[in-house]
């Protein structure tokens, strides 16, 4: 298979896990807020080891250009969220959520998904095993994005079918960025430590400043550092096998 194929293939992979997160919605509104805090866990602990892999490869030749990159990735995830007007939710009190509040998260979820895809795309230049290994990240992580989504959706009336068809579209960002990442960046000279930069910041402050404090929130600190530390060792040992 052609190595553009490949990023295509296991990007719209990650973009179409986001069902599963709905998929528990059928017969309620919402699902046990444990088991999104450690769906984040998981999530954030395959991202912060995919970040440090990356960094890993960046920092060898331009350190000063990709923490450069970072501080942009961190701006950008950062502004994102701030521009959304999404703040912290209680799961358990949908019926008090403003009806336009799904459609904020859908806002934010498309540009993370963005910031994901563009990660995809340069592990896949760095080693397809490795892109692969992130993709599969990040399909992890669209799982209980999508179920928060799902449950701030199905509050306001939506049915599941519909439900299901907007967590996916929000993750359309992810395969295209994916697909630019891996044929146009390596050929703008100077530009890959940016954007491998710019990825491993956006990854590491997703993980650190949105997701593991939600997770603390709904599963409680000590099963949430667990979750996280094994899922970000496990991506570092496999990095280390398929290298």
């Amino acid at each position: 298979m052609q190595p553009i194929l490949v990023v295509l293939v296991f990007a719209t992979l990650a973009a179409f896990t986001a069902p599963l997160g709905v998929l528990p919605l059928r017969n309620r509104t919402a699902v046990p807020p444990a088991w999104l805090g450690w769906a984040n866990a998981l999530a954030a602990g395959f991202m912060l080891g995919a970040a440090y892999v990356i960094a890993e490869t960046a920092l060898v030749d331009h350190p000063v250009r990709a923490a450069a990159g970072a501080l942009l990735g961190i701006g950008y995830t950062h502004l994102s969220h701030r521009a959304s007007g999404v703040g912290d939710i209680d799961l358990n009190r949908l019926d008090e959520v403003d009806p336009t509040y799904g459609y904020r998260i859908l806002f934010v979820s498309g540009l993370h998904g963005a910031m994901e895809g563009l990660a995809i795309g340069l592990a896949m230049l760095e080693s397809l095993p490795f892109g692969i290994l992130v993709a599969l990240a990040m399909a992890v992580h669209n799982v209980p994005e999508a179920a928060v989504l799902g449950s701030v959706l199905r509050s306001s009336g939506l049915g599941p079918a519909r439900t299901a068809g907007l967590a996916v579209a929000a993750n359309i960002g992810q395969v295209l960025l994916a697909i630019v990442a891996f044929a146009i960046v390596p050929a703008i000279p100077g530009l890959l430590p940016w954007a491998f930069g710019f990825a491993v910041g956006g990854l590491t402050y997703l993980a650190i400043s949105e997701l593991l404090p939600e997770a603390y929130d709904r599963a409680g600190p000590v099963s949430i550092a667990l979750v996280t530390s094994v899922a970000t060792g496990f991506v570092v040992l496999l990095r280390g096998i398929v290298r």
